[in-house]
């Protein structure tokens, strides 16, 4: 089962669930697919909500690297899932949501971190 805190959700994939993550080597293949531009500079771009099936391609299969799965970008290409190339976009907007939402969501979800304030979390 994904754990929502580590970025992780599932995805229904050729009929079968699968986790995601964009771990920090999944994100820096991404900046290389993506011109090399840095990390912000790609969630801007995909928040926009312009994405070529391409860029879902890839997200998706960067997401099933980092959870381990041993996939190409032509593997996910010729994967499907319910609802199609919207349920792609779906899938897409899951893992980015899951790996940039703000930390102080994240304090509000953790009972452990729930009373601290967000420059008290880790990282800040």
């Amino acid at each position: 089962m994904a754990n929502r805190h580590r970025g992780e959700i599932t995805a229904h994939l050729n009929g079968k669930a699968e986790t995601l993550v964009l771990t920090l080597g999944a994100l820096a293949e991404l900046e290389d697919a993506f011109d090399g531009k840095d990390i912000l500079a790609v969630a801007e771009r995909l928040q926009s909500g312009r994405l070529s099936a391409r860029d879902c391609t890839r997200i998706i299969a960067a997401g099933l690297r980092g959870a381990g799965q041993p996939v190409s970008d032509a593997d996910v290409a010729m994967m499907t899932t319910d609802g199609g190339a919207a349920g792609f976009v779906r899938i897409v907007a899951d893992l980015m949501a899951a790996t940039f939402r703000p930390l102080t969501d994240r304090a509000t979800e953790d009972p452990q971190t729930a009373s601290q304030s967000p420059a008290d979390l880790p990282g800040k």
